[in-house]
């Protein structure tokens, strides 16, 4: 099983998994002058291969669970419109369980314990 990370910023995602390491990161024109994720369709499929590129492979591999971070344009918080789009983005990536923190980045082991809290 996997369990990732992914730190969303303007135009700019890294997805790391927390049991390897393994850092894939990529950019695309995603982000609006309001809204961090304004283009859905790039932001998913950018965040789908870079999923694919560090998620646990294997025969038997089942999808991961991911903690989405947004790093950015987070003043106030996220209205529930914005979570919604994060928990979409993270579905559409092919996660099987999607969080979504928003604070200071987290590293390695807080993004483990924030996936693994009790909602």
């Amino acid at each position: 099983m996997s369990d990732l990370v992914a730190y969303v910023r303007r135009n700019h995602m890294e997805v790391m998994n927390l049991k390897d390491g393994q850092v894939a990161q990529g950019s695309g024109a995603f982000s609006t002058t309001r809204l961090l994720v304004g283009d859905f369709i790039t932001a998913e499929g950018l965040l789908a291969r870079l999923v694919k590129e560090v998620k646990s492979k294997g025969f038997f591999s089942v999808q991961p669970r991911l903690l989405l971070q947004p790093l950015e344009m987070t003043e106030g918080g996220l209205s529930q419109v914005e979570e919604r789009v994060f928990l979409e983005l993270g579905a559409g990536a092919g996660a099987r369980h999607v969080k979504v923190h928003v604070g200071p980045r987290l590293g390695p082991q807080a993004a483990f314990e924030a996936i693994n809290a009790r909602a």
